[in-house]
């Protein structure tokens, strides 16, 4: 063998001995995989035949059965069945809504004939169905020879949205599938978490979460829940032809915290305004949110006598770090005026906000800011405004949240938090008598004593 050959190979043996066993294994298996595609005949290789499909179409002069085949989709994601009926070709399509698409791209795409779509859009209240598409939700084509000859989509669990075409033309229907609302009161006492406790006692993960959502200006749910810590809920479930379907909203539900009995009860104004509030009538919701986001951890508290992890000496931490990866929403803590939004020293990017009452809020560290978040605008409780970072003086993605009083730095996590508006007096004695009943069910049903009445 010549040498610069020789020298090559081996390099190459030398380089092939010192592979470890992994590595070995990995190289057998591909060359495996290999072998076995250069082997396989051909003719096992090629895709399989088109399913057969049978339609049929019951008319007063009989039933005609024709025999199809189901084709590849078309466009790309479309799935496509065709037959043959009578001579002509009606094939049923079944598609999935994309981020911004409208019902005129779809058209576009399936090649159907537009003047359908025109036609759809002056059937009277048809319009507003057919122009709010979802991403994600599935439609329902049928068409012959490019023309629209039916279209489902589901608008709700209770509404179907049915086009058919007849010999006048097209029209279209709403189907009514009304759901069934059944009461139901759950209790449970707490071992790890709330979502373990509710299941436990046969609930569904969405009634955990809004619980959650309806105590979480008073009780912080990451934090402060402990064993032994209790709940009873009265709310419906929703059923459709005997099958249950999902949770409605809860009723009037009670959780006790640390020995603490908070309660809450649900109410519908005469102008159709459903909120929670005390049994006194006092608002359950805050002017404020207890934490601004979505947190692993708090990394970091309220600490006037701190040591600084980058600068290497006191100094006092006049907020709350909450830990969260990079990216997770921040909202606004309340309703509110941004007053600043931009890079601010050891900050990093900031926004601060100006609230009512003389309180400001400080958000630190964002790896950006939301689309709208600009200097001078007005922005509500749990709008999005920044996003998770570590801008500034960071060792890690977190957020830093402040809460100030007249300028005074106030302890985000046990400040008390203004009340939103109570009940409309005008509405008192309805109120009273439409959810004593609720509240009545919480009492028979009760896991304990009641220790603290909110």
């Amino acid at each position: 063998m010549p040498s610069p050959y020789k020298s090559a190979w081996l390099k190459f043996v030398h380089t092939v001995r010192a592979l470890p066993p992994s590595r070995w294994a990995l190289i057998g298996g591909c060359a495996l995989l290999a072998w076995l595609c250069i082997r396989t005949p051909s003719e096992l290789r090629q895709p399989p035949a088109p399913a057969q499909v049978t339609l049929t179409n019951s008319a007063a002069s009989g039933t005609i059965t024709a025999t199809g085949t189901t084709v590849p989709a078309t466009p790309a994601g479309t799935a496509a069945t065709r037959s043959t009926v009578a001579g002509a070709v009606v094939s049923s399509f079944k598609i999935i809504v994309h981020p911004n698409d409208t019902l005129d791209a779809i058209f576009r795409r399936l090649k159907l004939n537009l003047a359908d779509l025109a036609s759809l859009r002056a059937l009277p209240g048809l319009k507003a169905h057919l122009d709010s598409l979802h991403p994600g939700e599935s439609l329902h084509f049928t068409q012959r020879d490019g023309s629209l000859v039916g279209l489902e989509r589901r608008l709700n669990e209770a509404q179907t949205l049915k086009v058919s075409r007849d010999a006048s033309g097209l029209k279209a229907d709403v189907l009514q599938d009304p759901l069934e609302a059944r009461t139901r009161v759950l209790k449970g006492v707490i071992n790890s978490s709330l979502f373990e406790a509710v299941e436990a006692a046969g609930g569904h993960d969405q009634t955990a979460v809004a619980l959650a959502d309806i105590f979480g200006w008073d009780i912080d749910f990451v934090l402060d829940i402990q064993p032994g810590d209790s709940f009873v809920v009265s709310y419906q479930e929703l059923y459709q032809e005997g099958v249950y379907v999902k949770d409605g909203p809860i009723l009037a539900a009670s959780f006790t915290n640390a020995g603490r009995r908070y309660r809450a009860v649900r109410y519908t104004d005469p102008e159709g305004s459903a909120h929670y509030y005390t049994p006194d009538g006092r608002s359950m919701h805050k002017a404020f949110l207890r934490a601004p986001l979505e947190f692993t951890r708090v990394s970091s508290g309220f600490n006037l006598a701190r040591k600084h992890p980058i600068l290497n000496l006191i100094r006092a931490h006049k907020g709350v770090d909450y830990a969260a990866p990079i990216g997770t929403p921040v909202k606004a803590a309340g309703d509110g005026r941004i007053a600043y939004a931009g890079p601010k020293g050891g900050y990093g990017n900031v926004v601060i906000i100006e609230h009512s009452r003389s309180i400001t809020t400080v958000y630190g560290h964002l790896s950006r800011f939301a689309k709208g978040t600009r200097v001078g605008q007005h922005v509500a409780q749990g709008t999005v405004i920044a996003y998770v970072g570590m801008t500034g003086l960071a060792t890690g993605p977190h957020l830093h949240y402040e809460y100030r009083v007249n300028g005074i730095f106030k302890n985000p996590q046990t400040v008390s938090l203004p009340d939103a508006q109570p009940i409309d007096t005008r509405w008192r004695q309805d109120f009273e008598a439409r959810t004593a009943p609720l509240l009545a069910s919480l009492e028979v049903s009760s896991p304990g004593p009641v220790l603290v009445s909110r």
